[in-house]
């Protein structure tokens, strides 16, 4: 849409040509051949800016300045005075009132055109930054009032992630907690030979990525869709907002974390001094627990991410399984794995 600009000039042949140049311009203009009229025009024609001659019956440029400035509906709008007079004390006068600029007569036509756009791009970023501040007060208001969690999520972008997509890798800076709507994530790390370990599985209404946001330091490890994914990112403030105003969020994270801590201390001890029957045996219950990809108890797990969740080769596993096929504690098909004696495999030595 065309800016508006309002002329405001008892000469009628200046004001004509103002107005061809600006029309030229693309502007849109509407025009006054004094102060009078022109303020009236201006609640009418609320233009984007004025352009007003100083020197008028009726009432004059400041007389015109003053009103604009005064009126809630226009002050935002800024005003170039067209002069012929250039000594100091008009200056400070038209300044003093608020004039935005000071054109002398006679002018070139791109002076004009450039005091114009000069005055429209500061409006323009002012409103611009305006908007932007006032986004961020909503913001920080509604951050600072989340009471009701399930609204809170209700509101919040979901992102998608396909299977095999990578979320985050090691190194990338941590600025969320990821809560997972519908899917199944792991976490890993590898060592410089490009060896996987999987440190978690993750799915609907899990978190994760919590570790390195609490300790605002980039993520230790890396994290993929092992389905497609849809997850929410909560930042910093939302978390903090969260846990003041929904404290059965705060016990859960506790919960959570020290269920964690157990959990991998169980799975350090186990790599640093369990046989690989017993390696493959407990994880194998741990995964039939936790692994949320289960049909008919069977565990749909690929035998590489098995291997992995152990730190084993993917041969040995499938030799360890082998055994303990032949040994009658577990089935294998195609579809996956099941277990059927469970205490034997817990007596696994």
């Amino acid at each position: 849409m065309n800016k508006k600009v309002l002329v405001i000039e008892d000469d009628k042949i200046v004001r004509e040509n103002i107005t061809e140049i600006l029309e030229l311009a693309s502007y849109t203009v509407k025009t006054a051949k004094n102060g009078k009229i022109g303020v009236s025009l201006a609640n009418d024609f609320m233009p984007d800016i004025i352009i007003c001659d100083i020197l008028m019956p009726e009432l004059d440029g400041y007389g015109v300045l003053q009103i604009v400035s005064n009126s809630p509906k226009l002050e935002h709008i800024p005003l170039i005075f067209l002069t012929a007079k250039t000594n100091h004390e008009d200056l400070r006068k038209g300044m003093e009132l608020g004039a935005d600029d000071y054109i002398n007569k006679p002018f070139e036509e791109s002076e004009l055109l450039r005091a114009i756009d000069i005055r429209l791009k500061r409006v323009e970023a002012f409103e611009q930054k305006k908007s932007i501040q006032n986004d961020i007060k909503l913001h920080e208001k509604t951050i600072k009032n989340i009471k009701n969690f399930d609204q809170f999520l209700d509101q919040k972008q979901l992102f998608n992630y396909k299977s095999g997509e990578t979320i985050y890798c090691q190194g990338n800076q941590s600025n969320h907690i990821f809560l997972i709507k519908k899917g199944l994530v792991k976490t890993y790390k590898t060592n410089e030979l490009g060896k996987e370990l999987i440190t978690g599985y993750f799915t609907s209404q899990q978190y994760f990525g919590y570790s390195s946001f609490v300790k605002h330091s980039p993520h230790f490890e890396n994290s993929k869709a092992v389905t497609n994914t849809q997850l929410y990112k909560i930042n910093k403030d939302e978390i903090s907002s969260i846990i003041n105003n929904n404290h059965h969020i705060l016990y859960h994270f506790i919960d959570l974390l020290a269920t964690n801590l157990i959990t991998l201390k169980e799975k350090l001890l186990l790599m640093a001094y369990a046989s690989v029957r017993k390696k493959t045996a407990l994880t194998l219950i741990y995964i039939s627990e936790n692994y949320p990809l289960k049909s008919d108890s069977e565990i749909k797990i690929c035998r590489a991410d098995f291997a992995n969740s152990i730190g084993i080769a993917k041969e040995t596993l499938i030799r360890t399984l082998h055994d303990f096929k032949q040994e009658r504690l577990i089935e294998i098909n195609p579809k996956g794995i099941k277990i059927i004696n469970k205490n034997k495999l817990i007596q696994i030595k």
